[in-house]
C-alpha cells in the first residue's frame, strides 16, 4: 500500500500542471493567494455564523444569517478545494509525509463533520430558537467547536511553511 501511495504521489508531482505551477515564478503565489482569499471567505463567513449562534446579533434571525453567510462558505469551497489541490500537487510527497499537513486534513474533516452534525440535529429545530431566544446548548457547542477547529486549520496552514 505504501509503494502504491508513493508511486501515486510521485506521479502527481510530475504531472504537467504540478510542474507548471512549481516552476512558474508567478503562478504558485497567485494560486496560494487565491487559496488564502477563498479560505478567508469560507472561514470568515462560518465564524460570523458561529458568533451569531453564540448570541451576538440576536436581532438577526439565525435562518437569515445561515442563508446569507453559509452560502458564501459553500461557494468558497469551489475556490479553496482546487487551489489547495494544485498547491499540494507541487510537493505531494513531502506534504503527505508532513504531520502538520496530516493534522490539517484531519481538522478539516472534523470541521465538516461538526457542520454536518449541527445541520442534522440542532438546525432542524431552528424555528424554535431562530430569533431573540437563547441558542440551545448543542448549537452553541457546535459553534465553539467550529471556531476552534477552523482556527486550528489556519494555524496548521501557517505552520506548513515552517515545519
Amino acid at each position: 500500500m505504501q509503494a502504491d501511495a508513493a508511486g501515486w504521489l510521485s506521479w502527481l508531482e510530475s504531472a504537467a500542471l504540478a510542474v507548471w505551477v512549481r516552476e512558474s515564478s508567478l503562478l504558485y503565489p497567485a494560486i496560494e493567494t487565491a487559496h488564502i482569499l477563498g479560505f478567508v471567505v469560507l472561514v470568515g463567513a462560518a465564524m460570523m455564523f458561529d458568533l451569531r449562534l453564540l448570541g451576538f446579533a440576536r436581532t438577526l434571525p439565525v435562518t437569515e444569517a445561515a442563508r446569507h453567510l453559509l452560502r458564501w462558505s459553500r461557494l468558497s469551497l469551489l475556490l479553496v478545494a482546487p487551489t489547495g489541490f494544485m498547491l499540494f500537487m507541487t510537493q505531494a510527497t513531502e506534504m503527505w509525509a508532513n504531520p502538520v499537513f496530516q493534522v490539517k486534513l484531519l481538522l478539516i474533516a472534523l470541521a465538516g463533520f461538526n457542520a454536518l452534525v449541527f445541520h442534522l440535529r440542532s438546525y432542524r429545530r431552528v424555528e424554535a430558537w431562530n430569533q431573540q431566544t437563547a441558542t440551545p446548548a448543542g448549537a452553541k457547542l457546535a459553534a465553539v467547536f467550529s471556531l476552534a477547529l477552523w482556527t486550528s486549520v489556519i494555524t496548521c496552514g501557517r505552520f506548513l511553511a515552517y515545519y
